[in-house]
């Protein structure tokens, strides 16, 4: 009963946390005049529990394992994160060319790199250098293309000066506009704007935009801790339930675990799709999938040391990813997710997981 009780509170931590840090990153982003998506990739796309999970693992020499978590999350991110987010909420998407290139890029860098047949200290070097890299250019290419810091930020700024009635499930309930796509404020006549006939308004939202910017700072670090803390008592549950009911490990390990695994991707990935703020979604995928493949694996390379490449990682397991990557940033430069996008990612996850554990014994992820 312990273990049940312990997964369940780490789902509730998990939805609470992820719900205050994606109204923190908004709050961030629209007082500091920071793209919401910089600070998405940066709050979202590292990954600190998988990280410190990473190391550990080949720390105590368990490096193919540790590969394996890199690959299979990864993979996980595009497959099932991002598909679920997209079967959920499907929504308009304006994601630059230059990061969907990035995007696919990550993977392929890694590949060339495994084909010597091991990573090694110094391409863990590469690998860093690579994603600081990829931040920086993020960095740069927000600030000089002048993007908005939130596509709805002018809008918010308005609203926080007229009355607007918010409501509903979530804290959210889309402005009723005239046939004009206008919006009235109060009766009062303190003025009306513009409105998209589909916008959403999030209490959260208007509240996080009134704390000051190192108020709003600190409750999103604390959000990412309470997020981290949720996503580590959920996985215990889940390995007491291991324990408890007897499960086949492999069959668990690829199943329960791996939503375990990727549970706070997908509340980070579908809840801002739903409330309106799509580019956190993005950004976590693309965050995560380029941080994984560069950053994420050279730090488990510097402190845990070389690993072997396994000759089914170089003919299964990566080109897999680079594939399915590849299928998602064609759908993301379409400029609208749609639910048949997800349906297909979730598919090809799929097929990518029965031939893992059919033709070469298992999926590379935690058991």
């Amino acid at each position: 009963m312990i273990p049940i009780i312990e997964f369940v509170l780490g789902i509730a931590v998990l939805v609470y946390s992820a719900e205050k840090l994606i109204g923190h990153l908004v709050g961030i982003a629209s007082r500091w005049a920071i793209s919401l998506f910089l600070v998405a990739v940066v709050f979202t796309g590292i990954e600190f529990d998988d990280l410190a999970f990473g190391i550990v693992l080949n720390l105590e020499d368990l490096s193919n394992v540790a590969l394996g978590t890199v690959i299979g999350t990864t993979v996980a991110m595009t497959g099932v994160v991002l598909a679920i987010a997209a079967i959920v909420a499907p929504t308009p998407v304006d994601v630059p060319t230059s990061y969907l290139v990035l995007f696919v890029a990550a993977p392929v860098v890694m590949y060339a790199l495994a084909l010597v047949g091991a990573l090694t200290l110094l391409t863990g070097i590469v690998l860093i250098v690579a994603f600081v890299a990829f931040v920086g250019w993020v960095a740069y290419r927000e600030h000089s293309a002048r993007r908005p810091v939130w596509r709805n930020a002018e809008l918010y700024e308005q609203i926080d000066n007229v009355e607007v009635g918010v409501g509903g499930r979530g804290g959210t309930a889309p402005i009723v506009a005239t046939t004009a796509g206008t919006a009235s404020g109060p009766a009062d006549g303190r003025g009306g704007f513009d409105l998209p006939a589909d916008l959403k308004i999030d209490q959260g939202f208007l509240k996080a935009r009134q704390h000051s910017p190192g108020a709003t700072l600190a409750f999103a670090v604390l959000a990412l801790i309470g997020l981290v803390a949720g996503a580590l008592i959920a996985g215990r549950g889940t390995e007491g339930i291991l324990d408890e009911f007897a499960l086949d490990g492999t069959v668990f390990g690829v199943t329960i675990a791996t939503l375990a695994l990727s549970l706070e991707d997908i509340f980070l990935t579908a809840e801002p799709q739903r409330r309106g703020a799509p580019e956190i979604a993005v950004a976590n995928v693309i965050g995560s999938v380029v941080f994984s493949v560069t950053g994420k694996l050279g730090i488990i390379l510097l402190v845990g040391g070389a690993i072997t490449v396994d000759h089914s990682v170089l003919v299964w397991h990566l080109p897999a990813l680079i594939v399915i990557t590849l299928i998602a940033a064609l759908f993301l430069s379409t400029g609208r997710l749609l639910r048949w996008h997800g349906i297909v990612l979730l598919g090809l996850y799929v097929i990518y997981f029965v031939t893992s554990l059919v033709s070469f014994g298992g999926v590379p992820l935690d058991d």
